[in-house]
């Protein structure tokens, strides 16, 4: 078919491109010890923590089984073992009930070694259920209260250190003890860097949380504003065919009922093409429905024929290497190309038919060009920029090209736009 006529493309004598490989993505894995813990299920961390507990409730019944090096005689093997269990085994569930789990193992580590049950020579014993405790109550406090748990546990334990002494009447510690000075900071040392630890741990998985509930959003709005744009595109070109062609049955439909049934056939397969674009849109929202690819370079000329048939003389020509667009050219190029045609000779038909109308894009080696031209008069107000314009520019924007709409100084109208083959610097049309 030869260029200038209706639905006609003309291809250029260059030599096909090449394909261009496919090259993977490299993604570079990091993670680190909190990011395998992260993504551990809640069964597996209840599993490694119920692991945790048994070792330091081990941990804890030894010191407890240590004799006092002061004299006193050694508590019953039953007192030691109840111990053990009292400070150890709510680190089992300290994820889930952090507040509890720091409260219960404060209060049995200070009567613990306040009744010299575990001797303060044996308190990182205890010390390191409470290490573990703070640092999940931690990473969980989010209010106020949470510091007057902290600083009342922290009394509590130097207390009952420093209590016996003060209450035997003197300030010397006994034999293998702490000193005073580190029986008064013991509590402090225990509960304040695990508890800060775990707070900035805590902050900057809730920041990333948030940060990621922001992407999330982000990309449904954009993802709604591509829907939005795509169904305008298919059904503001539809619907103003179909009215065309409406129009003309109407008018025709005593006089020529051969060409109102034209119309008919024309409303009628606009409007299961219609419907055929629409589903294969939306099936790619699915994840069980096999690839559609979306319209391209390929399906320009049945375009150019349907508009064509509505009352608009509409020529297509397209200079591109031999061989399949979609064979090296992006679907999101090929689709933005197409968009961009749609939606100017569905303006031509709605405002400016009956016209003559040339649509021609050039394929270059970096580069698409489209330039669609018209010789119609388009009545006052038409003109003006429209929603179509605008999802025109946005995607053109999208894919870091140029674009221009306006009126011709010999009359009529035109739009150019400049789209690189590359596709867009950043996000683009899916």
């Amino acid at each position: 078919m030869a260029p200038g006529t209706a639905g006609s493309s003309s291809l250029g004598m260059t030599a096909p491109r090449p394909t261009r490989p496919s090259i993977p993505p490299i993604t570079v894995l990091r993670m680190d010890a909190t990011q395998l813990i992260r993504r551990l299920r809640p069964t597996e961390l209840f599993a490694l923590d119920t692991v945790t507990a048994g070792v330091v409730t081990l941990i804890c019944l030894l010191a407890a089984a240590e004799t006092p090096k002061d004299g006193l005689p050694a508590e019953p093997g039953w007192a030691s073992l109840l111990t053990a269990l009292l400070i150890g085994l709510p680190i089992a569930v300290r994820r889930r009930w952090p507040y509890l789990v720091a409260i219960t193992v404060t209060v049995a580590s200070s009567i613990a070694l306040g009744l010299e049950v575990i001797p303060a020579f044996a308190a990182p014993g205890p010390a390191c259920a409470l290490v573990l405790a703070f640092y999940t109550f931690g990473a969980a406090a989010r209010d106020r209260r949470a510091f007057v748990i902290e600083a009342a546990c922290s009394f509590l334990l130097s207390l009952s250190l420093v209590g016996p002494m003060l209450l035997a009447g003197h300030e010397d510690p006994g034999p293998d003890a702490p000193s005073m000075f580190m029986s008064v900071l013991f509590g402090g040392l225990v509960v304040a860097p695990p508890a800060i630890l775990g707070f900035a741990i805590g902050e900057r998985r809730a920041q990333n949380a948030q940060r990621s509930e922001q992407v999330r959003r982000e990309a449904a709005i954009q993802e709604r504003l591509r829907l939005a744009r795509e169904l305008h595109d298919i059904i503001a070109h539809t619907m103003t065919l179909i009215v065309v062609k409406a129009s003309i049955g109407n008018h025709v439909a005593e006089r020529d009922p051969a060409e109102a049934r034209d119309a008919l056939q024309v409303i009628e397969k606009t409007g299961r093409a219609a419907m055929l674009e629409v589903h294969k849109m939306l099936d790619t929202l699915r994840d069980d429905t096999p690839y559609a690819p979306m319209p391209g370079l390929d399906d320009l000329p049945a375009l150019v024929a349907m508009a064509s048939s509505s009352g608009a003389r509409v020529t297509l020509t397209v200079d591109r290497p031999e061989g399949p667009a979609n064979a090296w050219m992006p679907e999101s190029v090929q689709l933005a190309v197409y968009r961009i045609v749609q939606e100017s000779v569905t303006n031509v038909v709605k405002h400016a038919a009956p016209a003559q109308c040339q649509v021609t894009v050039v394929v270059g080696v970096t580069t698409v060009q489209i330039e669609v031209i018209d010789d119609g008069t388009r009545p006052p107000g038409a003109t003006r920029t429209g929603h179509g314009l605008i999802g025109m520019r946005e995607r053109v924007a999208l894919h870091g090209g140029t674009f221009r709409a306006g009126p011709r100084d010999g009359g009529g109208f035109s739009v150019t736009a400049l789209l690189p083959v590359d596709g867009p610097p950043s996000g683009g049309d899916v």
